[in-house]
């Protein structure tokens, strides 16, 4: 914690709600230790991007709005011994992330923010667009939507007659190892949307996307009820921390 008298103004700090770290009453003026790190850390990410930057900068550069008067270092470092890295500290569950000293409502919306957008724009690059022809765009908005999640979705593409991507739905969500998949389900949303083919999609939350007994059998069944309905099930991905899985360059399907 900074000494009472880091700060020339006010006098004694004043302690915001979500955290012990001594912050600025509001008109007081930000110390220049504070604001030349922030400029510095600005001028170092409009010169050299985000490449340039270490994780721990890159959350104090996102930090800085939702705090804007005080020193948000030690709390950028928090984060990141709690949750990994700068990926899994943006898709951190908020309850999770509130549990972490420092953290209130601004720096959740904040973070959460940036995951959206991140989303989003991974999203734009795949929307009605042929995915065989973009696979690459596609299995970059896998990872940058379910890779660094803690528990399991299962998603579902759903392809036109072109292979030109119309739908991208969540299907369920689950625990740590599992998530409840109905073949059913599946198919008669792919008929709801007048679809041709699907992509399945889940993530392994332990990294590891080789898959299970289970992840074969149910891929099995949907493509089976797909086979009967004339749908065509491309792949299904196993979507890890760094990689991930085909079912269809493995030889599953």
């Amino acid at each position: 914690m900074s000494r009472p008298d880091a700060f020339s103004e006010p006098p004694l700090p004043i302690f915001d709600a979500d955290t012990a770290t001594p912050v600025l009453a509001p008109g007081a003026r930000l110390p220049s230790y504070i604001k030349d790190h922030r400029k510095r850390l600005r001028d170092r990410f409009i010169d050299g991007g985000a490449a340039a930057m270490p994780d721990y900068e890159l959350l104090e550069l996102v930090l800085f709005r939702a705090i804007p008067r005080q020193d948000v270092k030690p709390l950028a470092r928090a984060l990141l011994d709690v949750f990994g890295d700068f990926n899994r500290v943006l898709s951190a569950p908020p309850a999770r992330l509130r549990d972490v000293k420092g953290v209130g409502d601004a720096v959740v919306l904040e973070l959460k923010i940036v995951e959206a957008a991140a989303h989003r724009l991974a999203r734009a690059r795949i929307m009605e667009r042929p995915v065989i022809a973009g696979w690459d765009a596609v299995l970059d908005y896998c990872h940058t939507t379910m890779a660094h999640r803690e528990t399991e979705q299962f998603r579902i593409l759903f392809l036109d007659r072109k292979n030109v991507l119309i739908a991208d739905e969540e299907q369920a969500r689950g625990t740590v190892d599992h998530v409840p998949v109905y073949p059913r389900e599946v198919v008669k949303r792919a008929l709801e949307l007048n679809a041709s083919a699907l992509i399945l999609v889940h993530n392994h939350p332990s990294g590891d996307p080789t898959p299970s007994e289970s992840d074969i059998l149910m891929t099995n069944q949907i493509n089976d009820a797909a086979d009967a309905l004339g749908l065509t099930l491309h792949d299904h991905l196993i979507i890890g921390k760094s990689r991930e899985l085909s079912f269809r360059s493995s030889g599953y399907l």
